[in-house]
């Protein structure tokens, strides 16, 4: 397992993070960091993956001690979806197996939602962008009605502990905290056994 690749992305968004470097900056190079990442599919450790026939699983991978970002892996079940929902910080989404379809929607004058356009399909190795900036609100569902797949996000938060809404339709929002599927997190920290195989 190489989940070493896990640590250097989450280096990588630290020292953005650290430079308090500008969202659209962060964005494309925090992007550039989680293609890297996916590029390769060794290092998400089966436990992080594993789907629920209830619903999605989105486990904790790692938060910053500030909470100033976070890590998830998103597991979908065969035809699994989310609710319409937002995020309220940016965040970048990363396919690692399978492919998901991402509606995003805009709010009328009049507070109604709408899906702004057709939904975005995104393939293995694909990365999107969302925030409040450049569009927060959307509904995702995993491309396959027989298959698993799995995606990585990074946050700018501990999105398990963001209140954050879903929506119906209308508009109408229900606040929510997503929490998270996971007691535990990858043990990032232990090199000797990296060491004793190298």
């Amino acid at each position: 397992m190489a989940i070493h690749k896990l640590r250097h992305f989450i280096g990588e968004i630290a020292a953005l993070v650290d430079a308090d470097t500008a969202e659209p900056e962060l964005l494309e190079r925090g992007g550039h960091a989680l293609r890297e990442l996916i590029h390769a599919d060794d290092w998400l450790p089966d436990a992080f993956a594993q789907p629920s026939t209830e619903r999605y699983q989105q486990y904790l991978l790692y938060a910053d001690v500030q909470q100033r970002f976070s890590v998830v892996s998103f597991v979908w079940g065969p035809g699994q979806q989310t609710p319409i929902h937002d995020h309220t910080v940016w965040g970048l989404i990363g396919v690692l197996r399978g492919a998901e379809l991402a509606a995003p929607f805009t709010r009328d004058s009049d507070g109604t939602l709408r899906q702004a356009g057709d939904e975005i399909r995104l393939e293995k190795g694909a990365v999107e962008a969302v925030s409040p900036r450049i569009g927060d609100i959307h509904r995702v569902r995993n491309a396959y009605d027989d298959r698993v797949s799995v995606s990585i996000h990074v946050y700018g938060a501990n999105i398990g502990a963001v209140l954050r809404s879903t929506y119906a339709p209308d508009g109408l929002n229900k606040p929510f905290i997503s929490g998270y599927s996971n007691e535990t997190i990858p043990n990032l920290w232990d090199l000797s056994k990296e060491r004793r195989h190298s």
